[in-house]
């Protein structure tokens, strides 16, 4: 997992997409976010435990163990997270790992989508070419093994193109619609990350896809689903962890929280 550091981040945006408006400020804790998305073999592997539900492509030429697990709902996607001692993450915090704290277009700053950045849909057809083997559909495309691509910000992988990544929050119609409960500090989204949120019953996506072209695979767009993928849909996720989450997954205890500004530290005074 890389350490997003805390503060101030930029969310949606004023000049995109409806759904991803008005662009916003939000301020996160310090969390912890996979470099990868999870795989096939690791998504089986908790399967095989009897910790995680069945889900995955019903594509051909998507079984590799280093692709990306695509097709699980995102019940199942929740539970892996917990399974594993994480969570979703949310997508304020998605979206600060992916675009940084200035709010950029893509994880490698303001430069467009290429293939030589993500795997993504271009001229030359989905999956920047590659055709999808033993396949009647072979212009369908398929998804790379993670990290196909040079890592982004934060050290992380394939946070535009290759799959759409679920996130914790329910979905708005808009960043507006859902109010403060889309912006200040740490925020959860619609119904404040409750389990059930009957005004919003729909999931978020995020970061575009093998399938799709080079204007998706930015940091704002949002594409809702139902969290039990029905309509059928291949998308995967990656996990997040909280400092402390962070800490027992290390099997260390927290560290301690930074002393109130202008209080005596006596650890600090001797260099601890």
């Amino acid at each position: 997992m890389s350490c997003i550091p805390g503060g101030r981040f930029v969310r949606g945006t004023n000049d995109g997409p409806d759904n991803a408006r008005p662009q916003l400020e939000v301020f996160l804790q310090t969390f912890y976010l996979d470099q990868f998305e999870v795989t096939i073999a690791e998504y089986k592997a908790c399967v095989k435990r009897g910790d995680c539900r069945k889900g995955g492509p019903f594509y051909p030429d998507f079984s590799r163990p280093h692709q990306p697990n695509v097709g699980m709902s995102w019940i199942a996607a929740n539970q892996y997270c917990g399974a594993h001692g994480k969570r979703l993450p949310t997508e304020a915090q998605w979206e600060a790992a992916a675009r940084g704290p200035d709010g950029a277009a893509h994880p490698w700053g303001e430069d467009p989508a290429t293939c030589k950045r993500a795997v993504i849909r271009d001229k030359k057809g989905r999956s920047c070419g590659t055709p999808m083997a033993r396949s009647s559909e072979p212009y369908k495309g398929r998804t790379f093994v993670v990290g196909s691509r040079a890592a982004g910000r934060y050290g992380l992988f394939d946070m535009a193109g290759n799959a759409w990544e679920y996130v914790a929050d329910w979905y708005a119609p808009d960043l507006a619609t859902c109010g403060a409960n889309c912006s200040g500090v740490d925020p959860k989204g619609p119904c404040d990350g409750a389990d059930t949120c009957a005004e919003f019953p729909q999931k978020i996506v995020k970061g575009g896809s093998w399938y799709w072209s080079a204007e998706l695979a930015t940091g704002w767009v949002r594409r809702a689903q139902p969290p039990g993928n029905s309509p059928f849909h291949h998308y995967g996720f990656r996990c997040a962890a909280t400092v402390d989450d962070a800490a027992a997954l290390r099997g260390k205890p927290a560290a301690p929280e930074a002393p109130v500004v202008g209080e005596r530290n006596e650890d600090a005074a001797r260099g601890i």
